[in-house]
């Protein structure tokens, strides 16, 4: 799996490939500079996201909690058929902005 960040005026996060239990901390370790700097909107962009699982699940959890303390938006976009059906048998799509 590979995390992208582009700076755009609002930052955009690109994952490519498998989001699973033993690489979710690839995720863990790009996000943490947002998490921890005033940023208050978020794109996650789900176009070459391949699978995601719990623990996957769990880190966009964390992303969606740290940008709510701030007030902020997280929407994720241009996820597959596929990814879009976890989110809706998880109730992720009453959680997330889906685009």
């Amino acid at each position: 799996m590979e995390v992208k960040i582009s700076n755009d005026p609002i930052p955009v996060i690109s994952i490519n490939g498998r989001m699973d239990t033993g690489n979710t901390v690839i995720f863990e370790e790009a996000i943490a500079p947002l998490l921890k700097s005033s940023t208050k909107d978020m794109i996650i962009d789900g176009s070459d996201l391949e699978y995601i699982s719990s623990s996957g699940l769990r880190q966009f959890l964390v992303l969606q909690k740290n940008i709510k303390e701030k007030n902020g938006s997280l929407k994720v976009r241009n996820l597959r058929a596929e990814i879009k059906d976890i989110f809706d048998l998880t109730g992720f799509t009453n959680i997330f902005t889906i685009e």
